[in-house]
């Protein structure tokens, strides 16, 4: 199409509401422009033609024998436009609300509230993906990614959800009496780390902890780990958040947490852009959930 032989779409629109109100002042309260604003879109259309397009008569426009016919040929293709977009906008608050989310904050805090969401809001359909594995937000595809960091994704939209520290834990029937006072104290321990992460080892790295041999590492899904850091199965580096109850009861010990992850938390990850209705209500609901942040 040689879009430089079409004149300027805000031309023709300001041309047809002109056309269907038969006055300039309506079309301009319909546009929210002034009524100087529409005389020249319409006098550009023209000089842009070479034809007359409206008559003034009266305190009224109609529209000359050129007007009628152009103005025929846009109602047709501004209400195929509408019912075009009418029709992807039903579909897309149609699609099902796609969610991934890192196995652990599914089971450990989001499963036990998404009750609440479903029963507000019966009409939203969600597809909830629990992994490790970072999904690429394509439109059409996935709408929010739920995930673990500092919020720097670039090309991203990032908002702080729930700020806590990664800790390395054990359970108290694990560690026993042992004094755990040096990352090396650790490296007995077996270990349990989440399908396609590797926090521990990141971690040991960081301070300058280099095994002497073969860790005893089992990568497990997120939702099994902490059971069996729970059950004393092994050691794991994991969302604190997770786990206050059990390190309260004294179940489990937090072997290290200082330097682990420092200031970071989970983010609401979308893209940038104008939101479709069912995430915004999403994120809505996550809202009047969300801890306070002053002490992030």
């Amino acid at each position: 199409m040689d879009w430089r032989s079409l004149p300027s779409l805000n031309s023709l629109k300001t041309f047809t509401a002109v056309a269907e109100t038969k006055s300039l002042s309506a079309a301009g309260r319909e546009l929210n422009v002034t009524h100087a604003a529409v005389s020249q879109q319409v006098k550009s259309l023209e000089n842009f033609l070479g034809l007359q397009l409206v008559v003034r008569e009266g305190r009224g426009i109609v529209l000359s024998p050129e007007g009628e016919q152009l103005f025929e040929g846009l109602s047709r293709g501004f209400e195929a436009i509408l019912e075009t977009l009418d029709e992807l906008l039903r579909e897309d608050i149609a699609r099902p609300l796609n969610i991934t989310v890192t196995p652990s904050f599914a089971v450990s805090w989001l499963m036990p509230r998404i009750n609440d969401f479903r029963l507000k809001h019966p009409d939203i359909e969600l597809m909830l993906n629990p992994t490790a594995e970072v999904v690429e937000l394509k439109p059409g595809g996935v709408d929010l990614a739920i995930r673990f960091g500092k919020g720097d994704w670039p090309g991203f939209d990032s908002e702080l959800f729930i700020c806590t520290n990664f800790a390395v834990v054990g359970a108290s029937c694990l560690i026993g009496d042992k004094r755990i006072e040096k990352p090396e104290d650790i490296l007995e321990f077996p270990w349990l780390s989440e399908y396609g992460t590797n926090e521990l080892t990141i971690w040991m790295e960081s301070q300058g902890v280099v095994p002497t041999g073969k860790l005893n590492i089992t990568h497990l899904p997120g939702y099994m780990v902490l059971e069996g850091v729970r059950r004393g199965e092994g050691i794991s580096a994991t969302a604190k958040m997770f786990l206050e109850a059990d390190i309260a009861t004294g179940n489990l010990k937090v072997l290290f947490e200082e330097g682990v992850y420092p200031g970071t938390g989970y983010h609401l990850v979308t893209r940038p852009g104008v939101k479709r209705p069912p995430l915004k209500a999403f994120m809505s609901w996550l809202r009047t959930l969300r801890p306070d942040l002053e002490d992030c």
